[in-house]
Order: C-alpha cells, then sequence, then structure tokens
C-alpha cells in the first residue's frame, strides 16, 4: 500500500448518473441483498485517480473492480457515495469482504515496503502505533504479504527490470513499493555498472 492523492476528482455526471439514480433506487428496495450497479460507467475514472494500481496491492492492474470501502450491508447509506469507492484487484476484493481493513486513503509515505528477494509486503515502524494492529491484519487477511498471486506479479515486475525491460522511472510508476526495494538495495539491471538512482 501507498499513499494516494485525496479526494480525487469526482467525474461531472456521476452525481446525476450514479448518487441520484441509485439513492432513489435505494429508496424503494431498502431490503434489497445486494444494491444496483450505477457505478460501472465511472470505474475509468476511479483507475485514473489511482493511476491505474490497486489501493492495496500498489501495482498496475489492467482491469480493476470497485470497491465499496465501507460495505453496503454495513451502511447502504453510503453505497452510491464517490469517495466510498476503491480501485482494488478483483481476487483482493473479494477478499477484503471477509475482514476490516486499512483505509488506503491514510496511508503515508514509508508504512510498507518489499522485502527482497522474497518479494513479501511488511509494515513498518513508520505506522503509528493506532493503525498498527490493522495494518498487520490488512497484510496478513487480504492478503497482501505472501500470497502465491501476489508474489507471482511482483517477481514479474522485478524480472523485467533486471532484464532491462523497464527502466526504474517506469518501475515507479507502474509497482512503485518493488521501485523502493530496488533503490534501497542499490539493485542494477544485469549487465549494469551504475548504482541504481536515490531519485527515479
Amino acid at each position: 500500500m501507498i499513499p494516494i492523492k485525496n479526494p480525487i476528482k469526482k467525474p461531472a455526471l456521476f452525481d446525476a448518473e450514479c448518487r441520484d439514480k441509485g439513492n432513489a433506487w435505494l429508496a424503494t428496495n431498502s431490503t434489497c441483498e445486494r444494491p444496483r450497479d450505477f457505478w460501472s460507467p465511472f470505474k475509468n475514472d476511479l483507475a485514473s485517480g489511482f493511476k491505474d494500481r490497486c489501493a492495496f496491492g500498489a501495482m498496475w492492474i489492467s482491469s480493476g473492480t470497485v470497491d465499496h470501502f465501507v460495505a453496503f450491508k454495513v451502511d447502504a447509506t453510503l453505497t452510491y457515495e464517490w469517495d466510498n469507492y476503491r480501485y482494488v484487484e478483483g481476487w483482493i476484493n473479494s477478499s477484503k469482504k471477509k475482514t476490516s481493513v486499512l483505509d488506503p486513503f491514510i496511508v503515508k509515505k514509508g508504512w510498507f515496503e518489499i522485502i527482497l528477494p522474497s518479494m513479501q509486503l511488511v509494515c513498518t515502524t513508520a505506522i503509528p502505533k493506532k493503525y498498527l494492529a490493522l495494518a498487520q491484519d490488512t497484510v496478513k487477511n487480504l492478503p497482501l504479504g505472501n500470497d502465491e498471486r501476489i508474489l507471482r506479479t511482483r517477481r514479474e515486475w522485478y524480472r523485467m527490470y533486471l532484464d532491462g525491460e523497464i527502466n526504474l522511472i517506469a518501475l515507479k510508476k507502474k509497482a512503485p513499493l518493488i521501485a523502493d526495494a530496488i533503490l534501497k538495495n542499490n539493485i542494477t539491471p544485469k549487465g549494469s555498472k551504475n548504482k541504481a538512482k536515490s531519485k527515479p
């Protein structure tokens, strides 16, 4: 997880096409099990706000989902609120439904890091005590720390850098925590004699 610019600019038509229509629908369907989807037309706007990176995995994804951070069954009144949405990898979103998690919008720089070469995500001592237990549970339960699905993706970004297929500047945009780990460990691409620059 990495810091995310908040608030994300709300699309011009969002209130009319999602918030207003959704709340009107809720008013006559208060006992429904699942809300009607008025938010999907704005998924690309949400993705852009997250720079096409998963809010939890902090890596570029081609087709994420709109996650309701506060679930419909917890507070239905937030179902059609723009600031309740996060852009999330599908399988991570499914895992989230089972647990309370740290809000990506409150994460600050340096709270999490990738350990090389294991590619595991860990919490750092920079996390304030009041958030530490929740952060640890988030890493464990989503799971972000060492699930093979996410490790495999991290390994591929790392391999692309080592093989010279992507430079550090591009990696910083696509998988910033891996770029930070590379900088911290002064790792260079294969065949390169230059150290990784501290400011990609």
